[in-house]
């Protein structure tokens, strides 16, 4: 199982240097071009099958411990070592990235992003997926810091180069707010490492703390928050998001959102929650209030974008939509409690689904009409889906009412576990401050089924213009990309013991004070 993990992490690496390469004669195919996109698809299925026979062999009795485990000495003078191993927290998290950047590269294939030659979109896929991958894997606190790094330079060059209107401008101010956010966070955790002599996470999770004074732990708190803070994104630090994922590719926007903003909650939860307990307890509510006005915020941004004559832009819309979720994913954090926790965990992982989903359906809405401009879709295209590619149609408000968090889909459980979690704090923690929260939480979700029905009435609905273009319904290859995000989605809602299962033992033990 240990080699499986580290096929998983290292596989797309040298995927990713082997795309650089002149294609072997037989495997060219129709064009050089199609066999690097091939050659994508190949190795992020690869991976995903190896991510999956990972997660059938892990031992569900024991998903508190770290399992296929790699333990090899890399920096003796710095007490680095190169540590990877998996729990219940982390598994989800790694086939969450294998299948969003398998269906990425499957899409890319038949859909080629347009721009320059896609042998570097490959690599810098292939890339990123690597880095995500190490990200949920490694135990080693400057392994961690290296691989939130890697994946900064392959968005950033997918958003300037194969992106939209106003790419550079955005690449740029997404480059400059996680690295700046990222060199606090550095500072962070170099101090827990200079002050308890390891970087070792699975060994400073154990000692909970206690080798650790409370000012050492506030600083750190503060400083390794911000940087985790920023690729979350939490409100106010989110302003490079909507740029981003307006300008970047739809598979850019897909992985933006499913993968790389939950970096910066899982690094909550496996660093600071276990590592700096009292630090943590001392900024938590202040954590969950700038939750709860992320959440509010982003309500209120979608509304503002949705309304007739606003021209809002679709992406633009889903983009602060995520705020407004990830926002939920911290107030279950904040709340320092088992239900809250693991609802901040489960809420990531149908963020994922479903945003990802959401993404691909405005790419693929943009490719047939041209635009994602909602005043554009209702008027001057007539968008009309229902009538006029009602698969498209039925996807979109499928993907709206999974996001607004309706009963019986992925997006529900997170959200009410959150709001369960700060309505019955941690002990310590002020219980009608929470229960303002939880208040304010609540109102939220109001908000947002208020924005997306309106999207898919705007979208979705109407006559349809005799006048009008017709528009291709859902075509073959994004069924097959599309499938497995509605499937998953509908499973975790019906079933969510399936992921809390896996992440309850898991958080209880993180909260008592370590990992094995």
């Amino acid at each position: 199982m240990q080699f499986l993990l580290a096929f998983v992490v290292v596989g797309p690496l040298l995927g990713a240097l082997a795309a650089l390469l002149p294609a072997p004669p037989g495997l060219k195919g129709k064009s050089p071009e199609q066999a690097v996109l091939r050659h994508g698809v190949t190795v992020t299925g690869a991976v995903l099958a190896a991510a999956i026979v990972l997660a059938l062999g892990f031992d569900r009795h024991h998903p508190s411990t770290m399992q296929a485990t790699t333990d090899i000495s890399w920096i003796p003078a710095l007490h680095v070592r190169v540590h990877l191993g998996i729990d219940g927290i982390s598994l989800p998290l790694v086939v969450l990235s294998a299948l969003l950047t398998f269906l990425c590269t499957l899409y890319s294939y038949f859909k080629p992003p347009a721009g320059p030659s896609p042998k570097g979109f490959v690599a810098l896929l292939l890339l990123l997926e690597s880095g995500t991958l190490a990200t949920f894997s490694v135990l080693d606190l400057l392994l961690f810091f290296l691989a939130f790094e890697t994946v900064l330079i392959p968005m950033y060059f997918l958003i300037a180069r194969w992106g939209g209107e106003g790419r550079r401008a955005a690449a740029w101010r997404f480059i400059l707010y996680t690295l700046l956010g990222s060199v606090v966070m550095l500072l962070g955790l170099l101090l827990i490492g200079l002050k308890t002599g390891t970087s070792d996470m699975v060994a400073l999770a154990t000692d909970n703390g206690r080798s650790l004074s409370a000012s050492v732990q506030v600083i750190a708190v503060i400083a390794i928050g911000l940087g985790l803070a920023v690729k979350t994104p939490m409100w106010p630090l989110h302003s490079w998001l909507p740029d981003a994922h307006t300008a970047a590719p739809t598979v850019g926007s897909v992985l933006l959102a499913g993968v790389l903003l939950k970096m910066g909650t899982y690094g909550f939860v496996r660093i600071l929650l276990p590592i700096a307990p009292h630090g943590f307890h001392t900024f938590a509510p202040y954590l969950a209030a700038l939750a709860v006005a992320g959440i509010v915020y982003g309500s209120l941004a979608c509304l503002a974008l949705a309304r007739q004559g606003a021209k809002g832009d679709l992406k633009r819309l889903i983009a602060y939509s995520s705020v407004g979720h990830m926002g939920f994913v911290l107030l279950g954090i904040a709340t320092m409690t088992p239900t809250g926790v693991n609802g901040a965990l489960f809420a990531n992982i149908a963020h994922g689904l479903i945003t990802g989903l959401l993404f691909f359906l405005v790419g693929a809405l943009k490719d047939r009409t041209g635009t994602t401009d909602l005043d554009a879709l209702a008027k001057e295209t007539g968008a009309a889906l229902y009538g006029k590619a009602p698969r498209l149609g039925g996807l979109l408000a499928f993907g709206a009412v999974a996001s607004l968090g309706l009963p019986g889909l992925a997006g529900f459980w997170g959200e009410m576990l959150a709001l369960f979690g700060a309505f019955e704090p941690a002990a310590g923690l002020s219980r009608p401050a929470f229960l303002t929260f939880t208040a304010i939480g609540a109102f939220g979700t109001l908000l947002t089924a208020a924005y997306m029905l309106v999207v898919v009435r705007r979208v979705c609905m109407g006559g349809v213009p005799r006048q009008a273009p017709s528009l291709p319904d859902v075509r073959g290859f994004e069924f097959a990309a599309w499938t497995p995000l509605v499937v998953l989605t509908v499973l975790a809602g019906l079933w969510p013991k399936a992921l809390l299962g896996l992440t309850d033992p898991a958080v209880q033990q993180l909260l008592a004070g370590g990992t094995r």
